[in-house]
């Protein structure tokens, strides 16, 4: 049994069918997540009789990092190992749209390896969807990376699901590791902490907004018609703007959380004053936030980044309507920080 892949109640009932009592689950998840201990010898709080009966019928793997690349920018890249030889990528970041405080930092976290979306100016989706992770494989990135951070005294104090893959193409997954991350028991960062990005699966952004977490929703918009939108991110073939507008309208209804919309500007192609102009129509009456995105070339990719002029006139149609725009400062540009470059070139190589 693989206990980072059990909740804090199921490590409850694993437990119980060891002839153990219930306080013993307690021990073992601060043992693992507060602790970060993976060798059953030396949790020492544990009778010599339980230890040896979770030798036999238990496990607590870990990722296993494979490369860990520095930026300028205090950026950290992580390449993780998973058990069956697949890569995935992680990053550190000491920033996310906001001052997180001294000592404290944002990790970017992948959901899946590759990705099924195929967004034409994305590297995760190039190779395609190769499959889901586990609860365990998400959770761990963050374990991997805090354990890092203990020698240095910081901590994890935000967590975006926006690394390789689509979080809610996993649904089941990404949600138990959600609720993981911010339990007590688990990692206790905060809900309002965790920020979850989708392409536009419209019925899971609806699955969402049925649960009622006060977690942030981040769209990857990156279009302001359907004409454009299908051609750079298929999934719009299937949910078009209208009803992924609508879903975000219900997710707001339901939890009160204003809405994050990504737009990566590619030069010439999305980034016009007209379209900063159809971006406002489109949200107009909703609590939101829009994040022009610089774009992080692809080798084979023919898209520019918009010329920083252009990124100005965008920002400013956008704000004086008085809704909020940022302008994403780019951090680890110097170690291929963005989403799916490195696992690409790892690949590759």
């Amino acid at each position: 049994m693989n206990l980072k892949d059990l909740t804090p109640d199921e490590l409850v009932a694993f437990v119980r069918e060891l002839g153990e009592p219930a306080f013993r689950a307690r021990q073992l998840l601060r043992w693992i997540y507060t602790a970060r201990e993976t060798d059953f010898e030396r949790m020492t709080n544990l009778s010599l009789k339980l230890r040896s009966r979770l030798r036999e019928k238990a496990e607590i793997p870990e990722l296993q990092l494979k490369e860990e690349l520095h930026s300028e920018q205090e950026t950290t890249k992580y390449l993780f190992t998973l058990p069956d030889g697949e890569v995935i990528e992680s990053v550190r970041m000491h920033y996310l749209g906001e001052d997180l405080g001294p000592g404290r930092v944002a990790v970017c976290i992948s959901t899946q390896v590759g990705c099924a979306m195929a967004c034409d100016f994305c590297a995760s989706g190039k190779l395609g969807l190769r499959r889901n992770l586990a609860t365990w494989e998400i959770v761990d990135q963050v374990l991997q990376i805090q354990k890092r951070l203990d020698e240095q005294g910081e901590r994890v104090a935000n967590v975006v699901f926006m690394g390789i893959g689509e979080p809610l193409h996993n649904y089941r997954n990404t949600l138990r590791a959600v609720r993981m991350i911010n339990s007590p028991e688990g990692l206790g960062i905060g809900m309002r902490h965790l920020t979850v990005s989708t392409s536009g699966l419209v019925p899971r952004i609806r699955d969402l907004a049925a649960e009622k977490l006060p977690l942030r929703l981040a769209i990857s918009l990156h279009a302001t018609n359907d004409a454009l939108r299908e051609k750079i991110m298929p999934v719009n073939r299937k949910w078009k703007l209208t009803a992924l507008l609508e879903a975000c309208r219900e997710y707001q209804e339901a939890t009160g959380r204003r809405v994050t919309f990504e737009y990566v500007l590619l030069d010439g192609i999305n980034d016009s004053v007209e379209e900063a102009h159809e971006l406002v129509r489109l949200l107009s009456g909703m609590h939101s936030l829009v994040n022009l995105i610089p774009w992080n070339p692809i080798e084979g990719v023919r898209y520019k980044r918009s010329r920083p002029a252009r990124v100005r006139a965008f920002q400013e149609v956008v704000e004086q309507s008085g809704i909020k725009c940022t302008v994403r400062q780019e951090k680890g540009g110097d170690i291929a920080a963005a989403c799916g470059q490195l696992r690409l070139s790892d690949l590759k190589r």
